[in-house]
């Protein structure tokens, strides 16, 4: 399957998307999707035979829970509405907590990274497999950049992800940009990782900007593209040739000349390799710094499960909810970790809910952030924002009598079992700004 150079479709770029030439496919966030209809710019893109591939990013297959069925068929329905050859989503967690440590739910709001340890690794094959068996067309999945190392892994990346391949069959979406912040943050060769890997098996390519701060690599997705990740694209591409290649924008939307002028970066830097001959038959996959696996007996995975899942939930608590930090882990960079996470959280529920910055202006983001540091995320972002503005509205803010009584109809309109009609809502429209006078 030939997919070719594509781009991120967000709906911030979207008329900027249908104007850069040679973009011969796209890829959505399968969550911001709806299921029964697409944008129309979509739907533009797609009369044009642009492809279009949904990339989830809430199913968390590394978790240790079976993914939820209820969210497979949301993807699986995406697929079918775009009429995708293929699916995407991530090996990584992204909650924690539950029925199975007898503890309250926690979600991350984040990909986090999974151990490299066989334990992970059949709790993660297991996941993929019941994945597979749900959706409609072949799926793909994504290494992800990370902060953190865990304690006492078994793998490298390119190992893990190759006895993931040979275990499910399921093919891969190598992102270069990820491979060099795993090699600032966690001083891993991505020169190594691709010749662990089976290439062969990459479905297409991400590539992403990031910035580092302090010796760390962060992989935002609002820097332009630099030159060591084009560089680890040219060692890909000195493998195989990929068969298609993706620039992930999703935050501070630059113009579309700068867009186009990454797009040709990435077109040069595929156009300037060549693959050459690789000795697989030297290549290290199936090895384990261990040596090789060795099992004799069938995995109880439900007993795995348990203690991916204490494993899962206590680092997971220790970033959202200050627990102690579990033994082995690095303190410092655990912090750094706790405190994307929160900035993170607080920039998604600004853009879900706008109105909350609007109604307490600078004060918006300190206060989120004084709010998260006391009370993790246990749902959603927009669960989060009603919760955000409860608990400021128990506490009497803001000071602005005007600005808490807007918060509180905020709140009030979207808690409720019905909204209120429209005439409630012109009345209390009418009666801020009258209070405003």
């Amino acid at each position: 399957m030939k997919l070719g150079i594509g781009i991120g479709w967000r709906p911030e770029i979207a008329d900027a998307v249908e104007a850069l030439p040679g973009i011969d496919w796209v890829e959505a966030v399968a969550e911001n999707l709806c299921a029964d209809h697409l944008p129309a710019s979509l739907e533009r893109l797609r009369e044009r035979g642009v492809t279009v591939v949904p990339h989830g990013v809430s199913l968390g297959l590394g978790g240790a829970d079976r993914p939820d069925p209820g969210r497979l068929a949301d993807l699986a329905a995406r697929a079918a509405l775009l009429g995708t050859p293929l699916v995407t989503e991530h090996i990584a967690f992204v909650r924690a907590g539950g029925a199975r440590t007898a503890s309250p739910a926690l979600e991350a709001g984040h990909l986090l990274p999974v151990p490299r340890t066989w334990a992970a690794l059949d709790v993660l094959c297991e996941n993929v497999r019941i994945a597979q068996d749900s959706l409609p067309v072949p799926l793909a999945l994504e290494n992800i950049a990370a902060l953190i190392r865990w304690p006492d892994e078994e793998l490298t990346e390119g190992q893990f992800l190759a006895e993931l391949v040979e275990r499910t069959g399921v093919r891969l979406l190598i992102d270069v940009a990820n491979l060099h912040t795993n090699r600032v943050n966690r001083d891993e060769d991505p020169a190594r990782a691709l010749d662990e890997l089976p290439v062969e098996a990459i479905a297409y390519v991400h590539v992403a900007g990031g910035v580092e701060k302090d010796g760390v690599w962060h992989d935002t997705h609002a820097h332009p593209v630099t030159e060591p990740v084009l560089d680890v694209l040219a060692e890909l591409r000195s493998r195989i040739s990929p068969p298609g290649v993706l620039l992930e924008r999703d935050d501070d939307f630059p113009p579309i000349a700068e867009l186009a002028g990454e797009l040709d970066a990435i077109r040069a830097t595929l156009d300037a390799g060549r693959v050459r001959p690789v000795n697989r038959k030297a290549s290290p996959r199936t090895e384990s710094p261990a040596g090789p696996r060795r099992r004799e007996e069938p995995v109880n995975t439900d007993a795995v499960r348990d203690r991916v899942a204490v494993a899962q939930t206590s680092l997971l608590s220790a970033l959202v909810a200050g627990t102690p930090v579990p033994e082995g882990f690095d303190h410092h960079r655990l912090g750094i970790q706790s405190r994307a996470l929160a900035a993170k959280r607080a920039d998604v529920v600004a853009k879900v809910a706008p109105e909350l910055p609007e109604i307490l202006g600078q004060a918006y983001r300190g206060a989120f952030l004084a709010y998260a540091k006391a009370r993790p995320m246990p749902a959603g972002y927009r669960r989060d924002a009603l919760d955000f503005a409860e608990q400021l509205l128990i506490a009497g803010r803001p000071g602005d009598d005007a600005a808490r009584r807007r918060l509180t109809h905020w709140w009030q309109d979207r808690a409720a079992p019905r909204p209120p009609r429209r005439t409630t809502r012109l009345a209390r429209a009418a009666r801020s700004v009258l209070a405003g006078r």
